[in-house]
Formats: C-alpha cells, structure tokens, sequence
C-alpha cells in the first residue's frame, strides 16, 4: 500500500475510532441511574451493552444486532438478526424484547445505535413480517434520505417512532443514543423507539407516492395507512446523545493534523456528491462526512459508499486530476448488502476497470471496484455512525 492509501486509511481509523460504542456509554454513565433492565439494540448494541454491564453487572440485559456484530457477552442474552432487510430472527428478537419491557420491574436503560430499525422488526396491526420486508426493500433502492425511509418504518412498527415507551409504560426511560444520523434528529436514529414519531401515516403515504412505491407495497400496508388512527401522547423518556458522524469527522480532521474540512454534510444522489467533493478538496487533505443515496437502476452489487468512490474517480479524471487518492467508507466496515465497507481509490482506477459505463448503469460497482483491487475491506467495526470520506491529492 502507498503512502497516500496508507494515509488515508489511518485518517478513516480515527474517525472509526472515535465512535467506539464502549467509551461513549462509558463515559455517560455516571449521570445514569442503576436499572432493572438493559436493552441494546443496533450495530453497535454488544459494545454499548459491554459498557453498561461494567457499571451494572447483575441486570437483565437484552442484546440485539446484526449477525457480524453479534457473540456471546456475559451477563446479557445477545440476538442476531437480519439487516438491512428485516428477518424472522429480528421479529423473534423484537417480542423478546417487548415481554422484557413489560415484565421489568424498574427503571430501563436503553442503548440505541444505527441499524435498530430493521434489526427489530415489530409490525404493527395486522401487519406480517413479510410485508415490512418487502417495503423496506424497496426503501432501500428508492433514493429517499433516512429521515423519509424512517418517517414509514415508524408507522409500520409496534416499537418504532416511541412505541418503546409505550411498551415500557410506566417504567422511566434512559436511551443512551449513537448517531448514524445526519444531523442528529434522535427521533431518526433507529427510527426512533425511545422518541415521538418523525411524522404521521399520512406523510407516510405522500413520500411512498412521491417515490412512486405506493402502487407497489403490499395492499396491507396501504391499508394500515389509510386506516392508522391519530396518535396518542406517549410517556416521556430521556434521550441522550453520546455520539455522531459530526464528532468522528472532527477526529479524523485532528489526525490528519491540517486538514479541510467539507463543512456540510455530504448527502443526496452519489453522482451530485461526487462532483461537490471534488468541487470542495483541495491540494492537500480533505475530509468529510455525510450519507448518501442511490437510486437503483440495475440489477448489480454495491452500496452508496463504493458507488460514491467510483463516480469520484470519474469525476476526478474528468477533471484531469492526476495524483489523487480517496477513501469513501461506512463507519461500521459494511456497505449495502456486501462484505465491503466502501471504496479506496486513486488515479490508477479507471484504467483498471473494464466497461466502466455498463457497470454505473447496473449499480455494480462492487465488481468493478474488485476487479480494480480498490474495495475497502474493514472488518464490521461494532459502530455505525454513518458515512465517512478522506482525499489526499497532490495534483
């Protein structure tokens, strides 16, 4: 690896670094009162539960992440389920999780990172686990932000949009929280269970129409919506935020010592976020932050991360760059439904790559990404707090 790779790995690793589930919690502890019940639910759900048995070790304590995070943790009943499509294992983990809330008999501290929302499927009414799935899926190639992709999990869910709280009723509330979130809006962050909802069913159904998904969900979805009563106030809880994609950002600028920062958060389609990156770096160090969409128009294998990494090299060469790196990754070392975490390339990609065009049009940048050795491969990091970008460039 060069020293520019080798650079801009270790500047990735700071951010990575400095959302460590166990030091986040750790470090809020002390303003915690002691609970009856500790539930973990999201990606980074085994280490933020770690911490909080170190202080609590004799409470009941529910774990719930993906199957790359998951392994024994003693003191606590770990659960891996499916993400990002919602499976059986996670419907199994959310009743799990509803009866413990029901049957605590004290105070409950909740742990909450990215990833919770499919990872605990409960489906609402007489919806299935099937008909959750099959929405989520077509969020996912959608194109629509998190906040809107949220915005119908939540009216879809039994636990989701505050229904925790519900289920808690009338035992109080700590949730200590690790953003994924851009911008930080807690009622977002794994759709929210320890939060009000982000909007109503109706506001559900204009995005599902404005993404031209709503003739295709299931009609028991349709039908719940069109029919969803209007909300009831829920308990209150006590949210707190102990980490964010915005505190990783800052790390990673600390490590490269002078670096430019992209100020705004990099979101929306990855074509648009290629071309304001490259507007943005500059001759040196350029890091950045963000969550970005794509909107699925073929049939192959990627994620946002790896996809944002190869239109930055076209852009790149387009604009006659030629010494040049970038790293593009997902804080928690998965993108999309592959065993990467995003991309690590430079000037030398494209000429590795054959038939670039066909590949963008078939969402298939995994493949091109291999065949150019240019994959992010990370480990799952056990955190998750969005997408994170580093440039190097000389010239």
């Amino acid at each position: 690896m060069d020293k520019r790779r080798a650079e801009a790995l270790r500047i990735f690793e700071a951010g990575v670094k400095a959302a460590d589930p166990y030091a986040a919690v750790a470090g809020a502890l002390d303003d915690v009162d002691p609970p009856a019940l500790i539930v973990a639910v999201g990606k980074a759900a085994r280490l933020m539960a770690q911490a909080a048995l170190a202080r609590f070790s004799s409470v009941t304590c529910l774990v719930v992440t993906n199957y790359e995070n998951a392994a024994p943790l003693e003191g606590a009943t770990v659960m891996a389920a499916g993400h990002p499509v919602p499976d059986a294992n996670g419907a199994a983990a959310a009743k799990a999780v509803i009866a413990a809330l029901h049957a605590a008999e004290g105070p409950v501290l909740a742990l909450i990172s990215g990833g919770g929302s499919a990872l605990l499927p409960a489906p609402a009414g007489a919806l299935t686990l099937a008909d959750k799935a099959k929405v989520n899926e077509m969020l996912l190639g959608s194109g629509l932000d998190i906040v809107a992709m949220n915005l119908i999990r939540q009216q879809l869910s039994d636990l989701k949009g505050g229904g925790f709280l519900r289920h808690a009723a009338p035992r109080p509330v700590t949730a200590l929280i690790l953003s994924d979130v851009i911008g930080d809006d807690l009622s977002a962050i794994a759709s929210g269970p320890t939060v009000g909802p982000i909007g109503t069913a109706q506001e559900a159904i204009l995005l599902l129409k404005e993404a031209q998904l709503w003739a295709a969900v299931p009609q028991a979805v349709r039908q719940h919506l069109e029919t969803a009563q209007e909300p009831v106030a829920l308990p209150a809880a006590r949210n707190m935020l102990v980490g964010s994609n915005a505190k990783s950002v800052a790390a990673m600028k600390e490590a490269a010592g002078a670096a430019h920062v992209i100020a705004e958060p990099i979101i929306g389609d990855v074509a648009d976020a290629a071309r304001l990156i490259c507007d943005r770096a500059v001759i040196g160090t350029t890091v950045w932050g963000g969550e970005t969409t794509v909107v699925l128009q073929g049939s192959g294998r990627g994620g946002r991360n790896q996809e944002l990494a190869l239109r930055i090299a076209v852009e790149a060469e387009r604009r006659g760059w030629v010494a040049w790196t970038c790293l593009q990754g997902g804080s928690d070392g998965r993108d999309g439904p592959t065993d990467a975490a995003g991309g690590l390339v430079d000037q030398d990609t494209l000429g590795k790559i054959t038939g670039l065009d066909a590949r963008l049009a078939n969402n298939d940048s995994y493949a091109a990404l291999d065949e150019a050795g240019d994959l992010l491969l990370t480990d799952a990091t056990g955190t998750n707090v969005a997408d994170l970008g580093v440039m190097i460039r000389s010239g």
